[in-house]
C-alpha cells in the first residue's frame, strides 16, 4: 500500500500546483469575468438537474434536457446582464443622470461642508470643467481603454458561459478515468467549483436582503415621512448589483444614497447614514452567519483575504478573495492542517 500511497500524494501535489498557477493566471491574463460566469452556468445547471434525473432515466433524454437547460440558464444570465445594461442607460435608471445629479448636489452642499473640504473642491463649473479637462488629459490612455475592457469583458462573460455551459452537458455521461492525475485535477476543480456555490449563492442571498431592506427605507419608510427621493428604483437595483461584492459594495451603495439624500436636507442624509450603518452592521453579522458557515471561515478572514488579495491584484483579487480563500481552507482542513 505504501507506493500506491506515495504515488497518489505525488500527484495530489502536481495537481495543487497546476490549480494554484492555473487560479494566479486567471487574474493576471485578466480572465476571471470567463472564470466566474462559466462557473456560475455549470454550478446552476448541477442545481437545478438533479431535479429532471428523477423524470429522466434514458441516457440520450438526458443529454437532451441537460443542453436545452445549459441553453436557458445561458439565455437567462445574458438576459439580465442586457436588462441592467438597458435599464441603466434608460431615462428610469439613468446611471449617468444619478451621477451628473450627484455632482450637482455636492456642488450645491458647499455651505453644508467644513472649510477644510469646501477649500478642495473646485470653485465652480468652469474651475471644475478644467480640472476634468486635466485628469483626462493625464489619463487619456486609461480612458480610451475602459470602452475596449468592457467590450473585453463581455465577451470573456459570454464565452464563459458557453463553456461553463459545455462542460455541464459534457458531465451529463461521466466518463470515468484510472489515470491519477486526471482524478486528482477533477477532484480540485469539484473543490473550486464547491468554494464558488458557497460563496457566491451565499453573497447573492445578504445582497437580496440589503436591496429589500434599503427598498423598504427607500419606497415605504420615506415617503411615509413625507420624503420622495430621486432615482429610488436606480438606487435599489444598484445596491443588488454592487452588493454582490463584499464589503465594498455596501460602502458604494451607502456612499451614493447618503449623497443623493443631501438633496432634500442634511437630517435626511444623517438619517440615511443612521440606517445604512445599521444594515451595514446586519451585514456582517449576515456574513458570519450566512458566509461563514457555508465556508468555514470567519468574517475577518475573509476581509484579510480580500485586502491581501487587492494589493497583489487589484479589484480582480477582491472578487476573487472569498472563492479563493476558500477553496484554499477546503484543502487544507481535508488534510488536518487548519
Amino acid at each position: 500500500m505504501l507506493p500506491d500511497r506515495t504515488d497518489s500524494s505525488r500527484y495530489t501535489v502536481a495537481a495543487w500546483v497546476l490549480t494554484g498557477v492555473a487560479l494566479v493566471l486567471v487574474l493576471q491574463l485578466r480572465v476571471l469575468p470567463a472564470l466566474l460566469a462559466g462557473m456560475l452556468v455549470y454550478e446552476l445547471v448541477h442545481l437545478i438537474a438533479p431535479t429532471m434525473n428523477e423524470y429522466i432515466s434514458d441516457k440520450r433524454a438526458k443529454i437532451i434536457a441537460v443542453g436545452l437547460l445549459a441553453a436557458l440558464v445561458v439565455i437567462l444570465v445574458t438576459a439580465a446582464i442586457l436588462g441592467a445594461i438597458v435599464f441603466f442607460r434608460s431615462d428610469a435608471g439613468s446611471l449617468s443622470g444619478l451621477l451628473a445629479r450627484m455632482a450637482e448636489i455636492i456642488d450645491g452642499s458647499r455651505a453644508m461642508m467644513p472649510n477644510w473640504l469646501v477649500d478642495e473642491m473646485p470653485d465652480g463649473p468652469e474651475d471644475l470643467k478644467e480640472t476634468l479637462g486635466e485628469w483626462f488629459r493625464i489619463h487619456a490612455a486609461d480612458v480610451r481603454s475602459v470602452g475596449k475592457d468592457a467590450g473585453r469583458v463581455l465577451i470573456q462573460t459570454v464565452l464563459g458561459m458557453v463553456l461553463g455551459a459545455m462542460v455541464a452537458l459534457h458531465e451529463a455521461l461521466p466518463i470515468e478515468t484510472d489515470r491519477p492525475l486526471a482524478r486528482a485535477l477533477v477532484e480540485r476543480i469539484t473543490r473550486l467549483g464547491d468554494a464558488f456555490r458557497r460563496v457566491v449563492f451565499a453573497q447573492m442571498k445578504i445582497s437580496l436582503i440589503n436591496t429589500a431592506l434599503t427598498g423598504l427605507y427607500l419606497v415605504l419608510v420615506l415617503p411615509s415621512l413625507g420624503v420622495d427621493l430621486p432615482f429610488k428604483r436606480t438606487l435599489i437595483v444598484l445596491t443588488f448589483i454592487v452588493g454582490l461584492l463584499p464589503v465594498v459594495g455596501n460602502l458604494v451603495s451607502n456612499v451614493v444614497i447618503v449623497v443623493v439624500s443631501l438633496s432634500t436636507s442634511v437630517k435626511v442624509a444623517i438619517g440615511s447614514l443612521l440606517f445604512l450603518v445599521v444594515i451595514h452592521k446586519l451585514e456582517y453579522f449576515l456574513n458570519a452567519r450566512i458566509v461563514g458557515r457555508r465556508t468555514e471561515s470567519h468574517a475577518w478572514e475573509l476581509l484579510l483575504a480580500m485586502v491581501v488579495m487587492e494589493a497583489a491584484f487589484g479589484i480582480s483579487g477582491i472578487i476573487a478573495a472569498p472563492i479563493y480563500y476558500t477553496y484554499l481552507k477546503t484543502e487544507l482542513s481535508d488534510r488536518g492542517l487548519v
